[in-house]
């Protein structure tokens, strides 16, 4: 969640953390952890989707510079919340103080069953549609892949088998050799696609969700934020490494996509359900196909399990803090676990499967799910630097936004307008992610009712 598919992934870890860690990281630290959060599986999958919106290889182009340009705003945005109220609760945190706790309460609801188990079954997907490229399992092949990833991963977890250190960088580093193959053949390839593209320009309405595309694969900035209390000097390198993270980023994306349209073309880009495969095989035939999809694969394998892991423990949180979900709040000591919690979000996880499966379209409804809710989340972290700037005007502020309070307004304008295209212009997951949300509200009032009674 890259939202993308990294849209939880620091904040989880960063929950586990004390509430004011030392600065211990320097500027080229920073940037090489916000960097590693941000790219993620997404990359490998969102770029037909926006190539599907774009009506010229240039609006592609465009669209994906525009997210950087949002990203950034966005993110020095979260660093003033973070450098201000580092919390280990992080977002819980500034939208409780900000809004009550009634509203921190649906945001821990939202993550539990929208937004971090979305992620997983997002990663399951790319893991399932390049999987099979390999070894096709028949018409549901992908769902057949991406459920039982998220079943053998979970129960890996219930039962304590952890991935070491060096296992997820191995992980990482056959993410990053995929992207570095992808970028260097295609950009000496000549594109091999006889359909013309279409010329027409994309409508507004288009454009909102390509947006919604391009932005999960940017998604982690937001949770990078987290690392402002670590860095040193952070009032002049919390920016800087923002800056420089989020221009590698966009600079590597606008490579991976210039790659993508000139081997493919833009109609057969729209058209791939697994671009990178594509690619490869219109230059190396089913052997390079099969060697890209496997890297892509494994080094999404270690994302999901990093997330499943992750997750999982914001669900037992959920649980120690609100009474009705005390059952979630168990640790298993042997092993150290929180078997519950990995459980329910294993189900949970499981019946997003499901719901990619009847939608035939797996990894765009998982887009359709969590978008609306991701992005009003949003809206309340950016109205949330507004409400706390007034309420606590006296507070110590390490870092502060620039041209405030232009830049915090023009982060939320983007937010209303994406959380507006994320609700028209998507389909059925978009409506049960937000009815999934709502029902958080009774069991709101029943947590309160409960606790008046004891």
């Amino acid at each position: 969640m890259s939202k993308g598919e990294n849209y939880s992934l620091l904040g989880e870890l960063a929950e586990t953390e004390v509430a004011a860690p030392k600065a211990s990281l320097t500027l080229p630290d920073a940037v090489a952890l916000i960097v590693g959060i941000v790219i993620g599986a997404g990359i490998f999958q969102t770029p037909a989707l926006v190539a599907d919106q774009a009506g010229s290889n240039i609006a592609v182009l465009l669209f994906w510079l525009m997210g950087g340009m949002v990203s950034l705003v966005g993110a020095v945005c979260y660093a003033e919340l973070a450098t201000t109220y580092p919390d280990v609760g992080g977002v819980y945190y500034y939208l409780k103080r900000a809004f009550g706790r009634e509203v921190g309460f649906l945001f821990a609801w939202a993550r539990m069953t929208v937004i971090q188990t979305g992620s997983i079954t997002l990663l399951a997907f790319v893991f399932g549609d390049y999987a099979s490229q390999i070894w096709r399992l028949g018409t549901f092949s992908p769902a057949v892949y991406a459920g039982t990833a998220i079943a053998l991963f979970t129960a890996l977890n219930i039962i304590g088998l952890q991935q070491g250190k060096w296992t997820q960088n191995l992980l990482t580093l056959a993410k990053v050799l995929g992207l570095l193959l992808v970028v260097m053949f295609g950009l000496t390839a000549v594109s091999n696609s006889t359909a013309p593209a279409p010329v027409e320009p994309a409508s507004s309405g288009t454009w909102g969700l390509a947006m919604v595309f391009v932005l999960l694969s940017y998604g982690g900035w937001n949770e990078a934020a987290y690392i402002s209390a670590e860095i040193r000097n952070r009032q002049r390198n919390m920016l800087r490494s923002l800056m420089w993270s989020i221009g590698i980023i966009t600079g590597i994306y606008l490579l991976i996509n210039l790659a993508y349209l000139r081997g493919l073309g833009l109609t057969n880009m729209a058209n791939s359900e697994a671009v990178a495969a594509d690619l490869m095989r219109s230059l190396w035939g089913e052997p390079g196909a099969w060697f890209i999809s496997l890297l892509i694969a494994i080094s999404t394998l270690g994302a999901m399990n990093a997330t499943i892991f992750t997750g999982a423990r914001t669900i037992f949180a959920l649980g120690q803090d609100f009474s009705l979900f005390s059952f979630m709040g168990r640790w298993q000591q042997r092993p150290s676990t929180p078997t519950h919690a990995l459980m329910l979000q294993g189900a949970i996880a499981l019946g997003l499967v499901f719901l990619g499966t009847i939608t035939r379209k797996g990894f765009e409804t998982m887009v359709d799910y969590t978008a609306p809710v991701f992005w009003f989340f949003f809206l309340l972290s950016g109205i949330s630097l507004l409400v706390l700037r007034k309420r606590d005007p006296h507070i110590l502020r390490p870092f502060r936004v620039p041209f405030y309070p232009i830049t915090p307004l023009l982060f939320c304008a983007v937010c209303g307008y994406l959380l507006y295209s994320s609700l028209v212009y998507t389909g059925v997951g978009a409506v049960v992610g937000v009815l999934v949300v709502a029902a958080g509200i009774p069991l709101l009032f029943w947590n309160r009712y409960r606790q008046r009674k004891k």
